[in-house]
């Protein structure tokens, strides 16, 4: 399988994320795009965990991705650098739990759709339950093709993913669960030919390097075409650090939603 982790000033946080994903069972293709204003591999910390995952059997590629010009750009990047028929794109904050991709990649084979993935976990908010916020739409059939609009009635389901209303959930699940989900930021396993048939990320071209969305505007429009759901459990959770986008003037997702079926042809 292959992970693509897009990384911006945070070696550290870098460091903790690889070191996740030694706990896995699979054996891993790790590309990284670094936009960094000093390389992360710089860092000891991230050369000693890289070496470590090399050491286990994983493959470590690294690519000095500069200039930056912008978040869509960088993912589009990673998606051509992919050779694997899934791919997962990581967040350079998100900690994996142990054994947490091979649920993921079942069920992404179970259901032949176009993504899964797991809503991050906020720790810190362990002792603040929302439950007007965890309502829950599973999957009671196979996982179908849906449109999800911004400003819909399905919109609302990102509320789900606030907090730590997945950690709460966790004591009502059991086994794996696919639920509904408008989008999911962070840990999103995709079929690849799916996220390149309705263009990937290319996108970049139409928004101005400050943007943000670029994840949302890909699921909702693979989503609309191949179906996408949210896996529960969730074993991913946040190292919830502050943004390193600062500037979100566009918000991708409202502005290039008008087409939900777009291809690449």
């Amino acid at each position: 399988m292959d992970i693509l982790i897009p990384t911006y000033n945070r070696p550290a946080a870098l460091a903790v994320t690889l070191t996740s994903l030694l706990a896995q069972e699979l054996t891993l293709r790790i590309v990284i795009s670094d936009q960094s204003d000093t390389e992360a591999l710089r860092a000891p910390e991230v050369k000693a965990i890289c070496r470590v995952l090399e050491a286990y059997g994983h493959t470590v590629v690294w690519h000095r991705h500069r200039p930056r010009r912008g978040l869509a750009e960088q993912r589009d990047f990673l998606l051509s650098q992919t050779r694997s028929r899934c791919a997962l794109f990581l967040d350079d904050d998100v900690i994996l739990a142990p054994q947490g991709l091979a649920p993921l990649r079942a069920t992404l084979r179970e259901e032949a759709c176009g993504f899964v993935g797991y809503g991050l976990i906020g720790l810190s908010y362990r002792n603040d339950r929302r439950p007007h916020e965890q309502e829950v739409e599973y999957w009671t059939g196979p996982v179908q093709p849906e449109v999800v609009t911004p400003g819909s009635r399905a919109w609302e389901r990102y509320k789900l993913h606030n907090a730590a209303n997945l950690h709460h959930l966790a004591d009502r699940v059991s086994g794996p669960r696919r639920y509904r989900v408008a989008w999911i930021g962070g840990c999103v396993l995709y079929d690849v030919s799916c996220l390149r048939a309705v263009g990937g990320f290319s996108f970049w071209r139409d928004l101005p390097p400050s943007h943000c969305g670029e994840d949302v505007l890909a699921q909702l429009r693979v989503m609309a075409r191949f179906g996408g759901c949210g896996l529960l459990p969730s074993r991913a959770y946040h190292q919830e650090l502050p943004t390193t986008v600062a500037e979100r003037e566009v918000d991708a997702a409202k502005r290039l939603f008008a087409d939900p079926y777009p291809s690449c042809e």
